[in-house]
């Protein structure tokens, strides 16, 4: 075997095209061609010398790998399309920006915060996978005054539709006029996950923030407004 091969969906992976599993399913759908030919799953490729299109671009070997942080607001699917013509995150990112960029994990459209976008499909798999247990941090406002009972409970774990969550870290904030703000880290990320387990114990969301991700958090960054990763940012963040 060329010691230099590798296998295409890892190679797309690494030039930012999608995730893995993703890029499997581009093969599946045969958007994807190499060297003229249309690839198969498990094909590995050499790099230095095969020619990779997919939906008709030319995929560079060593596409240059770019990090930024978004401060998402209200309004914005956290997607690369949208089937309801809505405003998606890249909306944000100005044109002059060429690399294909993808968010890491998602906000709700009625959520706010910080969302990573970058084009390096392998870090974007390590971050969003169970495994790695991520920590993410949110200040969500509710309606009410969450009694202790409901705070320990949103600790210990809730029974959702899709299982028991995990342990999370719940602590009062600020309470004013009816209203309360937690902050919440859990390790997981699950579709509406906060939400719903605020609704579990009976209580709605006004609103929800994200401001932590790993070591990552919002600093400065204005509503809809998003920075470059600079070195020290990016290897703190591959080093999870």
């Amino acid at each position: 075997m060329n010691d230099k091969s590798i296998k295409l969906q890892a190679f797309m992976s690494r030039a930012g095209i999608a995730s893995r599993r993703a890029s499997e399913k581009l093969i599946e759908d045969k958007k994807v061609f190499v060297n003229d030919r249309p690839a198969h799953i498990g094909q590995r490729i050499d790099a230095s010398k095969d020619v990779v299109v997919v939906n008709g671009r030319t995929i560079a070997s060593q596409e240059k790998f770019r990090y930024f942080l978004l401060n998402k607001p209200v309004g914005y699917v956290s997607t690369t399309s949208d089937e309801l013509k809505r405003k998606t995150v890249l909306n944000l990112i100005p044109k002059e920006i060429k690399e294909r960029l993808y968010p890491v994990g998602r906000l709700d459209v009625e959520s706010e915060g910080l969302l990573l976008l970058t084009n390096d499909g392998e870090l974007a798999q390590k971050l969003t996978h169970p495994s790695y247990k991520v920590k993410k941090t949110y200040h969500v406002v509710v309606k009410g005054t969450p009694t202790f009972k409901a705070l320990n409970h949103l600790r210990n774990g809730v029974k959702l539709k899709d299982g028991f969550t995990k342990r999370a870290q719940v602590d009062v904030i600020l309470k004013d006029e009816g209203e309360t703000t937690l902050e919440i880290t859990i390790s997981e990320g699950r579709n509406r996950q906060i939400r719903r387990m605020l609704e579990r114990v009976g209580y709605d969301t006004i609103r929800l923030v994200r401001i932590a991700m790993g070591p990552l958090d919002l600093e400065m960054i204005e509503d809809g407004n998003f920075a470059e990763l600079n070195d020290t940012q990016i290897v703190e963040l591959k080093n999870i």
